[in-house]
């Protein structure tokens, strides 16, 4: 990691000349500047032997004693008569010493001055293992150096606290989901043998998982735990499938050995083709290069590797386990549970009279079809949410970044800052109490500030980290009481960077003339405040202000007088630069540090800005004279910064829509509210206007996310064909895409009625995660629908009721353990579930209706279709065996 202190004075190696000094040996500021630099400057002297070495010559000396600064010669002269060398040295015309900078920040925390070290790890550094270090050096400092010094050191932040508290309530989720989904086995099956033989494949398929993603380089972390979550409920699709199968054979009277290998044949094809599906839809996720790309990986990553797993577990030890367990399993009774199985035997008996009714009627089916489909993909798209990039999470740390009229200096801001301490006094936890009344905010563990001439950060954490987003509006009141003064309150994001996190947008005005680039902005700025209210919750701020009011003080050098006085540009500025704050001549080396050499005039020979033009200028003829006998000083004013963006000079605005406001929704009312009139009314030539930030992000990662779709959709639907050797069976099963789409909206919505959600790319996620494993239901379907007809030559409306009837209890006994397994990720609160919330809420949803209305449609589809299909195919088959046989 990298430590970088802020606040506080670094020390420094003062050099300050007098001037009447260096008038008598006609020594100018430039000539002692180059003098120094000289003697502490580094040379390649050559080559030791050609291409191989090189050594170093120092000309003076390095510059890392006081004694060897004094000693640096400014001048040599040989008296022609004596020969005698006469030298003058810095020690003749200035002081030198150790001393201190003028701070340029002022930091308190609870009140109190302080110093702040940031802490910056490494890429790929482990945060954890990176965090455990510095607690470790934390402790190591309260135990000696700092109590000795008479100060205390306070750890003001730590990530991992959020991290392991996210963790933890992930692995809580598996372990509820898994308990849950082997109760929801027992209660369809009715046997804890066949209940344990299913569920071996949840710690399986999980602790492999482990395993293998440690083989690929992936890390745990909070993302990757949550889709190893997810899959809890999924692993058990194949075992259920076919423990489901070997169980029906067993209650037919098969012997257990070939019932299990009998189960198992019949249907391997499809528990490959649903497992296969489940896995391929994320191909086009982990080769996707965006920033949400790593995000996708892990999840699809870890739900992946489980899924192949519990196939691998499904056909191999399943069968194995089921020929030894389940040998007198169809001698005991079904356990009869009230309630429950009268509603199961009721809503069998629906569907397969569902299914009779529509089979008997070819425009019935059409029908029941056409608006099943149509209904559901119309609400999907009419009721879709809003986007938003990706969530900032809940961590415990609240910022504000005051940004004042310009020309205030660190007094001024510091006496800002202060007073924004004194109005949150009474809601620090020291003060009053952890516990908050009704009504009021939440209270602070901590707060703090670092005040610069520039801008005022502050800070404040939660005592209860959960309620950390209550800071927010407490603290923008207080914003907005500062006048002139632009800042936002905001929750630090665990994905973007800045204050703005993931949804702050970047308002850019550029063009050639700075004049013109700010009469737009403030145009901008007003139409953007009249529909985006600081006081309601939005944040705004511009980079740089608004201003080219900055006070600036500008020096134009009179040529003439500047040649008659033998003193070039470079010599006045060097002389203004010393004479006023200080002149930073190089950076040396004292011991371990790396210490400024600052050449600098007596003190108080600048205390105003009138003073600049009556500051010294040591000629070479050894004159003293004023700035204002070389140039004209005039005060004016300019901008604080000038930013530019491909190429040209731009003012960002950014802006935070508040919560209630969707990314989306957000720039579509910029450019249509804000760009738009702007244009109408009439721009400079030369100027433009565009949105970019985390608004160029979600429009990037959108349109890829549609191929990604795209994409899914055309991989599921090539390896259906592969297993049922046909183009029309896999759009039959497509159909149920639709289906799910409108359960994952639906999903969503329900959320939103209890917990705000924003459909975010991690939740789009979810989408793609439902083409792979809605498809499931209908591959059982079909499949068992045409093995009845070609292996037992069953006609097909009696195929087609047959498999609905065999299907539905392995339909369910799937989605319900998929749902109930995934469902502690969407119920339970705790750190890090905004992350995957969203993304549960689309799959259960989805999951939850394809089900139900995947039985409405696959029947009168395949009544459609599967008797011309399967008759052509008898056909094709029966002509080609005569051929075959003259063959042989």
């Amino acid at each position: 990691s990298e430590v970088r202190p802020r606040g506080g004075s670094r020390r420094e190696i003062r050099v300050t000349v007098r001037p009447e000094l260096m008038a008598r040996y006609r020594l100018t500021v430039a000539e002692v500047t180059n003098a120094l630099r000289r003697a502490n400057a580094a040379i390649s002297a050559g080559d030791v032997e050609e291409g191989k070495r090189s050594y170093i010559v120092r000309t003076d000396g390095e510059l890392n004693t006081l004694a060897a600064v004094r000693e640096v010669v400014l001048r040599a002269q040989q008296d022609a008569a004596t020969g005698r060398i006469g030298r003058v040295v810095v020690g003749d015309v200035a002081q030198v010493e150790f001393g201190y900078k003028e701070p340029a920040a002022s930091i308190r925390q609870q009140g109190d001055v302080a110093l702040a070290f940031s802490v910056q790890r490494q890429v790929g550094a482990n945060v954890i293992a990176t965090m455990a270090g510095i607690r470790q050096a934390v402790d190591e400092l309260k135990a000696g150096p700092i109590p000795e010094a008479g100060l205390k050191v306070e750890q003001v932040y730590d990530e991992t606290v959020y991290i392991n508290s996210s963790v933890d309530l992930v692995q809580q989720n598996i372990w509820v989901g898994g308990t849950l989904a082997a109760i929801i086995l027992l209660i369809f099956l009715r046997s804890w043998r066949a209940t344990l033989i299913v569920s071996i494949a949840i710690p399986v398929s999980v602790i492999g998982s482990f395993v293998a993603m440690a083989a690929l380089g992936r890390s745990l972390n909070v993302i990757s735990l949550a889709g190893l979550a997810f899959a809890v409920g999924m692993v058990v699709d194949a075992a259920i499938v076919v423990l489901e199968n070997i169980y029906r054979l067993r209650e037919r009277g098969m012997p257990a050995a070939k019932a299990a290998l009998e189960g198992a044949r019949q249907v391997w094809g499809a528990v490959a083709v649903s497992a296969l599906t489940t896995v391929m839809v994320f191909i086009p996720i982990l080769v996707m290069q965006l920033e949400v790309g790593q995000l996708f990986r892990d999840i699809a990553v870890a739900i992946s590797v489980s899924v192949l797993l519990s196939l691998i577990v499904s056909v191999t030890v399943l069968p194995a386990l089921s020929s030894r367990l389940l040998i007198n399993s169809h001698r005991t009774g079904r356990l009869f549970l009230p309630g429950i199985d009268h509603f199961a035997n009721g809503f069998v008996a629906l569907v397969i009279g569902y299914s009779r009714m529509v089979l008997k009627s070819r425009v019935l089916s059409l029908v029941v079809v056409a608006v099943v489909s149509c209904a559901t993909a119309l609400a999907a798209w009419t009721y879709l949410p809003k986007l938003e990039y990706l969530p900032n999470g809940n961590r415990n740390l609240v910022f504000v970044s005051l940004i004042p009229p310009p020309g205030y200096n660190l007094a001024t801001m510091t006496e800002i800052a202060t007073r924004f301490e004194e109005a949150t006094r009474p809601m620090w936890a020291s003060e009053t109490g952890p516990e908050s009344k009704p009504g009021e905010p939440p209270k602070m563990d901590r707060f703090f500030f670092v005040a610069s001439s520039r801008f005022t950060f502050i800070g404040a954490a939660a005592v209860d980290p959960s309620q950390a987003k209550g800071l927010r509006q407490p603290l923008n009141e207080i914003v907005y009481q500062q006048p002139g003064t632009f800042g936002f309150a905001s929750q630090l994001s665990l994905f973007g960077r800045g204050l703005g996190g993931t949804r702050q947008i970047e308002f850019d005005i550029s063009g050639p003339d700075l004049e013109q680039i700010f009469a737009t902005a403030g145009r901008a700025a007003g139409k953007v405040e009249a529909l985006l209210p600081r006081n309601q919750g939005n944040g705004f701020r511009p980079v740089p202000g608004l201003e080219l009011g900055a006070p600036e003080v500008r020096v134009i050098p009179d040529r003439a007088r500047l040649a008659d006085a033998g003193v070039s540009t470079r010599d006045l500025g060097l002389a203004i630069d010393a004479f006023n704050d200080g002149l930073r001549v190089a950076e040396v080396t004292i011991g371990n540090d790396r210490v400024d050499l600052m050449l600098k005039g007596e003190s108080g020979q600048a205390e105003q800005t009138q003073s600049i033009a009556s500051l010294p200028v040591v000629t070479a003829q050894g004159l003293i004279v004023p700035v204002s006998s070389l140039a004209r000083v005039e005060m004016t004013a300019g901008p604080t910064e000038i930013r530019h963006k491909e190429r040209l000079r731009t003012v960002s605005l950014l802006i935070t829509p508040r919560d209630d406001i969707a990314l989306e929704a957000a720039l579509e009312m910029l450019r249509t509210e804000v760009i738009a009139p702007l244009k109408a009314e009439g721009l400079p030539n030369g100027v433009r206007m565009r949105l970019s930030g985390t608004a160029d992000k979600l429009e990037v990662t959108w349109n890829a996310m549609q191929g990604q779709l795209l994409i899914s959709l055309i991989i599921v639907f090539l390896v259906m064909a592969v297993l049922f050797e046909s183009f029309v069976y896999p759009l039959i099963i497509m159909l149920s895409v639709p289906l799910a789409a409108a359960g994952g909206v639906g999903g969503l919505t329900v959320l939103n009625m209890y917990v705000p959600q924003r459909l975010d790319m991690l939740t789009m996620l979810g989408f793609v995660i439902l083409i792979g494993i809605v498809v499931n239901n209908a591959i059982l379907l079909v499949h068992q629908t045409v093995q009845l007809i070609r292996d037992e030559g069953m006609d097909a409306p009696d195929a087609i009721i047959e498999a609905t009837r065999n299907r539905i209890r392995p339909i369910f006994m799937s989605t319900l353990t998929s749902v109930f397994g995934m469902l502690p990720l969407v119920v339970l609160p705790g750190a890090g579930s905004e992350l995957y919330r969203g993304l549960g809420s689309v799959v259960v949803g989805g999951l939850s209706l394809s089900a139900l209305l995947t039985l409405i449609i696959i029947p009168p589809m395949l009544s459609l279709v599967v008797a011309p299909l399967e008759a052509r195919r008898a056909a094709r088959t029966a002509d080609q065996e005569p051929a075959t046989q003259a063959a042989e």
